[in-house]
């Protein structure tokens, strides 16, 4: 059985949602579920005040309706699947340690910063800050997987640490900025200052892309683990090419104002 909530009144302001999440919800009745708080601005209202609740479950969840206002959801997820059917606000799925998150629509930014592990999906759009470190933390996500069907923001991947990161359109400026290690796979094109002051890592791009100065080209081969990732994109549904899989890519190793042991990736069209 699902537990199914569906927005029927749409919040003026954003609505701080972090009840809204398997974690607290698993186990519950339909009306403990309406009971959790959440707040509207400065005032203190329930989930119930907004959404239409109904069925019980520990491990499957749905969202119905445009949630782009609706701030928090799946914070601190460890278990179960949840399935937004539209679009999503910002700080989805926060600090996620399993489980699965999937949205059909559009998310806000500040997607899954922090996260430890699980998988979020998002078939469309993401704003700026995809899998990051918050403001003054110095370390962004430690696992998992983020994969965004669309289009991505700027600084993607800001101090990361373990983890892949995958966009299947653009991303923005400041791709993996100060990375730690991990993977970042865009098969779109790469905005400006990628990698900028990242430490390991790989960062991959169909296209290619103006590197930092302090980026030196290493080598052009074909990156056997790079093709086990595509097979797997391909099999949920991103556009993959042949070409891609078997393709040569151009190796630059960076940034050289750190340690030196990052990689960008771009294939050699």
């Amino acid at each position: 059985m699902t537990l199914t909530l569906s927005l029927n009144t749409e919040p003026s302001v954003p609505l701080e949602a972090a009840a809204i999440t398997p974690a607290r919800m698993a186990g519950l009745e339909a009306s403990q579920v309406a009971a959790l708080p959440v707040m509207h601005g400065n005032e203190q209202l329930t989930v119930g005040d907004f959404f239409a609740v109904r069925g019980a479950s520990d491990s499957d969840f749905r969202l119905e309706g445009n949630l782009s206002r609706v701030k928090h959801l799946a914070t601190g997820m460890a278990h179960g699947r949840l399935l937004i059917e539209g679009n999503a606000g910002a700080h989805l799925a926060t600090a996620m340690s399993g489980g699965e998150c999937v949205v059909t629509g559009d998310v806000g930014d500040w997607l899954a910063p922090e996260m430890s592990g699980g998988r979020v999906i998002v078939r469309g759009h993401a704003g700026h800050m995809v899998g990051c470190a918050h403001r003054g933390s110095r370390i962004g996500i430690l696992g998992g997987e983020i994969i965004v069907f669309g289009n991505a923001g700027n600084e993607t991947g800001n101090s990361m640490r373990r983890g892949l990161i995958v966009v299947g359109g653009n991303a923005g400026d400041f791709t993996g900025v100060s990375m730690i290690a991990g993977s970042i796979i865009v098969l779109g094109e790469l905005g400006i200052r990628t990698g900028a002051g990242m430490k390991r890592g790989t960062i991959v791009s169909m296209h290619d892309a103006r590197l930092l100065p302090t980026f030196r080209y290493a080598c052009t081969y074909n990156p056997v683990f790079l093709r086990h990732y595509l097979d797997q994109l391909a099999e949920i549904g991103l556009p993959v090419s042949e070409t891609q899989k078997t393709g040569r890519y151009r190796r630059f190793s960076g940034d050289g104002i750190k340690l030196n042991l990052g990689e960008v990736l771009l294939l050699d069209n």
